[in-house]
Order: C-alpha cells, then structure tokens, then sequence
C-alpha cells in the first residue's frame, strides 16, 4: 500500500479525481485529493495565491511519504513542493502535466509550445488576477472522449484560476533532482500538445514514462486505466 496524494490543475479541484480514488483504495492505497488555495473547498483571495502557497498545500496533505500525482499546471506545485522538502515524496507523477526547469514559468513554458490550443479556450478575468475556460471550448478542449454528462459535471465545479503562480518562475536544485519522477502522456490531448508533452520528457528514462490514449481528462476519459498506471509507479517506487 502506498499513500498516494492526488493534485488537480487549472481552475479544477479534488472534485476531478472523483472516479480515480476508489479504484486506487481497491488496489489498496491510502488516497486523498486536495484543493489547492483558492479551488474547491479551500477559499483564497485571488491576490494572495502564489506558487509557495501552492506547494506548502500539498506538503500539508501528506502524513507520511507520499506518491505525489500533479496534473496539467500541477507539474509545477509538486515540483516546488519536492524542492522544498523532498523526504516527504517518494515520487513525482506528471499527468499530461508542464514538467518545470530551473528558472522558468508555467506561462513561458506554455508559450514555447509548438501550438496553443489553450489560448482559445481560456479568457481572463476583469481584474487580470485570474482566468476562466469559455463554456463553449470546455468539450474540445478538456473532456472531448469523456462519457455523457461530465461537461455539465464540471460546469458546476470548474473557478477562477490565479495567474501568479503560473507567472512566478520555478527555483529547482538538488533537493528535487533526487526525488524520482514519472511522467503519463496522454496522446489525444487537446490542451497540452503531446509533441510537447514528448519534448519535456524528450530526456528522460524510457522506463519513467507511460502513455494512455487520452484527452487532457484522464481521470474521467479512463480513471480506470489511469488507476492501474498509477499503481504500477507506486510499485515500481516500493
């Protein structure tokens, strides 16, 4: 058994692992989402969410040591998170998710990409504090192979995501180089390109990497699958 916390991406929640968590507690883990500030169940004011804040979140979440799994944006916290206390994480896993450098920005990697699928479906706020996904692109781009009703599912749960954190670029070292890391790509993903998804992990170790034929929502598209790919990491990091 192994703990396993579960790390939503933007403007999402704990919500959005609602089909993965029982299928993992099958297999015999210790699972739990969390909200990270400002999402969910744990209000933030907007100005005062940061990428530390973010981190410190996850840390908090975690009893022992943990299987940390960031989606999408998430890449980011779970790695802020490692860096600043790398004994609490066994290993890092990146869901479709932006794998961070030294010195870089989740908005600078974004726009390195090959294409940006995101800038028509996402739109800021008034205040230029946050950002929305536009109800009309939420099926294209996040859930377009996921079963009926999980658009409107999500309709009810998706909020404002902060920008700073996607603005403050990352500090890595030491501390997160040791922790082992495992990237899932997800093949038919209409978010982050997979060509790109492929280029941040063009580095790694063939055996850290995995795929699922999946839109940027695995965790409704195929929470089973998902479920089983994640337990092979935990054992794999036993």
């Amino acid at each position: 058994m192994s703990e396993i916390v579960l790390v939503h991406g933007s403007c999402h929640g704990a919500w959005c692992w609602r089909d993965v968590i029982p299928k993992l507690e099958e297999l015999g883990h210790d699972v739990r989402a969390i909200d990270l500030p400002g999402h969910g169940a744990n209000p933030c004011p907007i100005a005062e969410i940061t990428l530390d804040h973010y981190a410190q979140a996850i840390l908090d979440a975690i009893t022992g040591r943990a299987v940390v799994v960031g989606h999408s944006m998430a890449g980011f916290p779970i790695s802020a998170a490692a860096e600043a206390n790398p004994g609490k994480i066994a290993r890092l896993v990146y869901l479709c998710a932006y794998a961070p450098r030294d010195g870089v920005s989740l908005v600078d990697m974004r726009m390195e990409a090959p294409r940006q699928p995101l800038l028509e479906a996402i739109e800021k706020t008034p205040d230029g504090l946050g950002f929305t996904f536009r109800d009309s692109h939420l099926a294209k781009a996040l859930y377009h192979d996921c079963p009926e009703g999980t658009v409107d599912y999500a309709r009810q749960n998706l909020c404002v995501q902060a920008i700073k954190p996607q603005a403050t670029p990352i500090r890595l070292g030491a501390a997160y180089a040791s922790v082992p890391k495992t990237y899932i790509r997800c093949d038919d993903d209409q978010a982050i390109p997979p060509e790109y998804q492929r280029s941040m992990t063009a580095s790694w170790p063939e055996a850290d990497i995995r795929a699922l034929p999946s839109s940027h929502s695995p965790f409704f598209s195929m929470p089973g699958r998902l479920a089983q790919l994640i337990d092979q990491v935990t054992q794999q990091t036993r």
